[in-house]
């Protein structure tokens, strides 16, 4: 059951908490210790890839983690306070809050990093396979976008094929459909042939 363990007012509570962690600014408080607003150079994407680019690998490196962190927060507590299903559901909300955050109109990053932190508490064995997956993708296009947007779309795939419960599966699912929308204009480039690839400077 999605919140086997948790009572209605329990559930909500641990989802919108869930949001709201997924909003935290990570990208913009790291890049702006540097001197950058994320949202305004480069993609203008606040995200570990951008912030990288132009505040430096370091800055990059601690806005995955925070990223990435996100996730796994917001889906232990919903572990601790409901189990699996509820682990997954509090996951994605911290994924809708990292790309659509109501503190910052709604416009936020692309739910990589912190989808993966949701995956890695619950369907670890499923974002092995999808990490494989983004890795072989990289390698051969040399593009971190469609690396993103194969792996995830892989992560559901993986997780319904290793046994993983429906709720999650199904959140796994949603959570992968928000990465590609939020990649879809670097699908465009990709179709166009200009998306940046690693390696090329600028």
């Amino acid at each position: 059951m999605l919140v086997a363990s948790a009572s209605p007012g329990v559930a909500t509570a641990v989802v919108v908490a869930s949001y709201l962690i997924g909003t935290f600014p990570t990208a913009l408080l790291v890049g702006r210790r540097q001197g950058v607003d994320p949202t305004r150079v480069g993609s203008g994407n606040p995200g570990a890839t951008n912030v990288a680019r132009t505040a430096g690998r370091r800055a990059g490196v601690a806005t995955l983690v925070g990223d990435l962190a996100k996730g796994v927060l917001a889906a232990g507590i919903g572990w601790a306070a409901g189990g699996h299903g509820l682990a997954a559901l509090c996951g994605l909300a911290a994924v809708v809050g990292h790309v659509l955050p109501v503190t910052r109109g709604f416009r936020g990053g692309k739910g990589v990093a912190t989808g993966t932190g949701m995956a890695l508490v619950v369907a670890p064995a499923a974002l092995a396979v999808a990490a494989v997956v983004f890795a072989i993708t990289v390698g051969l296009s040399r593009t971190v976008s469609l690396g993103s947007v194969v792996g995830a779309a892989a992560l559901p795939v993986a997780a319904l094929a290793l046994g993983s419960p429906g709720d999650v599966v199904a959140a796994l699912a949603v959570c992968a459909a928000l990465i590609v929308a939020r990649h879809w204009e670097n699908l465009r480039r990709i179709a166009r042939g200009d998306e940046r690839r690693l390696g090329t400077p600028g």
